[in-house]
């Protein structure tokens, strides 16, 4: 009996020695993939909280944990309101990361915790804020009654599929339907993930129609002067056929991943990334290059002042995107990859505006041709890609072969949104919520009933401000 007790008591000591090395190493050296996981709480309880208005709770259970990965369900999150800064821990005690607020220009990532390093980065006075009207959408926010048949659509969970949060349907011009999920309204800023990296190349585009930038322009960054990358140009970039290596799965420790939550600035890991084919020659999605892209325009616009401000004074404030918050990694550049926040009324804004052209209220603020890249395929991605950031056939197969008109394209960003453009049909359909790709909902199916209840359009489309839309040439 007693040699059973001193084996019982020696297992007893090993587990608790065990336990205090466990503890020690993961206070100490905590796994990457731990880290990753908690600078994604930080982060996305950050923006939802200071951006959004929503309670911390809600976001950790509803955003962060809901999507099934087991061990974020053991990430807990603190807030300091007085500070704007959210904390995360694994079990409430490792890999701890944080995420900052900074004042009119969202949340941060702050993965190295240095917080005075973040608030340097951007130490001027962001845009002031745009105020709302009661004039009818896009010039406020008055929507009419709603068409019963395109709203019986979208009340259809079916189409308008799990963890729906909002669904905005724009016909000549006007908002005909829209629905939100329980908790959110059109008031709600969402976020858009990867549909950020087609109005992150609207932006540049903007400084195209200034003629500080150009499609043809290589030698983009000072770092590629003397390698093969100095031949990397913005068309490259723009088609994700630059050949830098980028590796996109976010089912580990992965490039994009290391690059959200890992490092704090987010231009190093692209930019340093080497070359794997010829520029123009591989098609590789990758949230690095759009990142490169906004560190590109921001250098172009000529100085940082200037640069915070250009996205707000050259498209959010022309188009009435008051809701708009485009957020910066901790040392200073946009998130062109990620992170634009924008209730679906301002992201209906920016797909009407796209089906306009580039042109709003009579005036043109893309160049001539630039919409027309979003529309036009590349080669290296068989279809699938365009040379404007934006899709044709996301997920594969063609618009075509799914009953859509063939001249639709697509802004598309993870957990489920997803913006249509149909000039053909003068309609814009956007669909925002938290929807993993493993649920396997395809919004093409929406977008196609849809099509099927809308009345017979009438007069020729109106851009908004009553001036005739311009059709793209590809």
């Amino acid at each position: 009996m007693r040699f059973v007790l001193r084996v019982l008591k020696a297992l007893a000591l090993l587990l608790v020695l065990v336990v205090v090395a466990g503890a020690a190493w993961l206070s100490v050296r905590p796994p990457e993939l731990l880290r990753v996981g908690d600078g994604y709480a930080a982060k996305i309880v950050c923006s939802n909280v200071f951006i959004a208005g929503r309670n911390a709770d809600d976001v950790l259970e509803d955003d962060v944990q809901a999507p099934g990965n087991p061990l974020l369900r053991l990430v807990r999150v603190s807030v300091d309101h007085d500070n704007g800064r959210v904390t995360a821990r694994f079990m409430g005690l490792f890999a701890s990361s944080y995420a900052l607020y900074r004042n009119g220009l969202g949340c941060t990532s702050v993965p190295d915790g240095d917080f005075e390093a973040a608030e340097k980065a951007v130490p001027f006075d962001p845009p002031a804020r745009m105020e709302t009207s009661d004039a009818s959408w896009p010039q406020g926010e008055g929507v009419g009654d709603a068409d019963g048949k395109i709203a019986a659509v979208l009340a259809d969970a079916r189409l308008a599929g799990p963890a729906m949060r909002a669904i905005v349907v724009v016909r000549d011009g006007r908002i005909v339907a829209e629905a939100y999920g329980p908790g959110f309204s059109a008031t709600t800023p969402l976020i858009g993930w990867s549909m950020t990296k087609t109005v992150n190349a609207a932006i540049l585009g903007r400084l195209m129609l200034d003629g500080k930038i150009s499609f043809d322009d290589d030698h983009l960054l000072a770092q590629w002067k003397d390698d093969a990358r100095a031949k990397i140009k913005v068309s490259d970039l723009l088609g994700m056929e630059s050949g830098l290596a980028f590796n996109e799965n976010y089912g580990d420790v992965a490039d994009v991943t290391r690059m959200l939550y890992l490092d704090p600035d987010m231009v190093s890991l692209p930019a340093n990334a080497p070359m794997e084919a010829a520029p123009g020659k591989r098609f590789r999605y990758s949230s690095g290059t759009a990142v490169l892209l906004s560190r590109i325009w921001m250098d172009r616009v000529g100085n940082a002042q200037a640069a915070f401000s250009y996205p707000h004074d050259a498209l959010f404030a022309p188009l009435g995107m008051t809701s708009a918050v485009f957020e910066l990694d901790a040392r200073g550049t946009f998130a062109g990859s990620s992170y634009l926040y924008a209730t679906a009324h301002d992201w209906a804004r920016f797909g009407q505006f796209l089906l306009q052209d580039g042109v709003w209220n009579g005036r043109r603020l893309l160049p001539e041709g630039f919409v027309g890249a979003m529309r036009t395929p590349t080669a290296a991605s068989n279809g699938q890609y365009t040379q404007g950031q934006a899709w044709l056939a996301p997920g594969g197969g063609s618009s075509a072969a799914f009953g859509l008109p063939e001249d639709t394209f697509w802004l598309s960003g993870h957990d489920g949104q997803s913006m249509a453009i149909v000039p053909s049909a003068n309609l814009v359909v956007v669909r925002l919520g938290l929807t993993p790709s493993w649920l396997d909902y395809r919004p093409r199916t929406l977008l196609k009933a849809i099509l099927a209840a809308l009345p017979p359009s009438g007069a020729p489309q109106q851009q908004a401000g009553s001036q005739q839309r311009t059709q793209a040439q590809p």
